[in-house]
């Protein structure tokens, strides 16, 4: 049996070609939601045609703040050991926890596969930024994962090189599952225009917790994104959480009151995609938008100061530890910007991850029959 720890959108949305393969094989599986996000996980499933069986250890208002992470992380832990056999099965050569990422819910996955002392299979591993505080907390979540996977599927040479001193069994799947999920959303149809003709308008995703916390450093972004959109108007898409910190600290407004920046909830990741389709660049934090807009080749401005992935560097992604020069030149420099060749339709990491599995099941129960 084959359980998922989910949390987040990001992570589903770079699990569901993996979940799908499993499906598709008919692999005993069950999906579990830890919560953490809930708003448009429904969709989400929707959009990508998921099935599997899934139980929710919180369901309730979405998990947006410190103290709350905190307590809502002792909650479910407690849940999965109180009722574990709801959740996650017995320890036997068939049981695995896929976790995935760098999140509080990967982290609660390794932890109660550990207890419950079954195979650790940690997807997107080895990503390293080298600097504890960034991001936060993100770096400590994923050396703590690290120590605790059995299994470690690196989505390249350089993360595979950084798990070399970890014991977990590594395997380089050469791309990250999110070049399937990337296929599977480019491969739709457009169903709405864009709220600006093509190739005119910026894209905005900030949600990082060392960015959105503390109030002189949004207040520091806000003034460098009013400065972006002098040159080119802005869609900014508000995770819930950035709506929270920027309405706390008095910022809504400003973006509010502003006629080059346009305000829009969180979305559909395929919505999203077909969204980015038509940016001429996107500012983020996010590193799964990073490594999207390397395969697509769009312009890509990081809004921190140091990132965990190598997609885009030398290409299309420019880090920007909030410096106004930074943001400047890469606002000039988009007119030279080079046309870089998408990199979607290399073979799949996610065929490779279950083929993965499957033959370590396999041995594994070979050798206890």
């Amino acid at each position: 049996m084959f359980t998922c720890f989910v949390g987040t959108r990001a992570q589903l949305i770079k699990m569901a070609p993996v979940i799908l393969e499993i499906e598709k094989r008919g692999l005993p599986f069950n999906l579990v939601f830890t919560g953490q996000h809930e708003e448009t996980m429904e969709q989400l499933l929707n959009d990508f045609g998921i099935h599997a069986a899934r139980s929710y250890l919180y369901r309730g208002k979405e998990i947006t703040g410190i103290v709350q992470m905190g307590s809502w992380f002792v909650r479910c832990l407690w849940k999965c050991l109180r009722e574990s056999d709801k959740f996650v099965p017995g320890p036997s050569a068939s049981s695995v926890m896929l976790v995935h990422g760098d999140t509080f819910s990967t982290l609660l996955g390794a932890i109660v596969g550990k207890l419950k002392g079954i195979t650790v299979a940690h997807i997107e591993a080895g990503l390293r930024s080298g600097n504890i505080f960034h991001p936060f907390p993100e770096e400590l979540t994923r050396r703590a994962v690290f120590r605790l996977s059995d299994l470690a599927f690196c989505p390249g040479a350089w993360p595979y090189d950084n798990m070399k001193r970890y014991r977990a069994k590594r395997i380089d799947t050469g791309q990250n599952t999110l070049l399937d999920t990337l296929a599977i959303a480019l491969a739709v149809p457009q169903k709405s225009a864009p709220p600006y003709p093509m190739n005119t308008y910026g894209i905005v995703s900030l949600h990082r917790f060392e960015n959105i916390f503390y109030v002189r450093r949004l207040a520091q972004i806000i003034n460098l994104l009013e400065t972006a959109a002098v040159r080119f108007p802005l869609v900014f898409v508000l995770h819930p959480a950035t709506r929270k910190k920027l309405a706390q600290f008095d910022l809504l407004s400003k973006l509010e009151s502003n006629p080059r920046i346009k305000l829009l909830p969180r979305m559909g990741y395929i919505e999203f995609v077909k969204l980015m389709q038509g940016a001429k660049f996107v500012i983020t934090d996010g590193g799964s938008n990073q490594e999207e807009l390397s395969y697509l080749g769009i312009p890509t401005l990081l809004m921190r100061k140091a990132t965990e992935r190598q997609e885009g560097l030398e290409t299309t992604a420019t880090l920007c530890p909030y410096d106004e020069k930074i943001l400047e030149r890469f606002m000039r420099d988009l007119a030279d910007a080079p046309t870089v060749i998408p990199a979607i339709g290399s073979s799949s990491p996610s065929e490779m991850i279950v083929n993965q599995l499957e033959s370590y099941v396999q041995t594994r129960r070979d050798s206890h029959s």
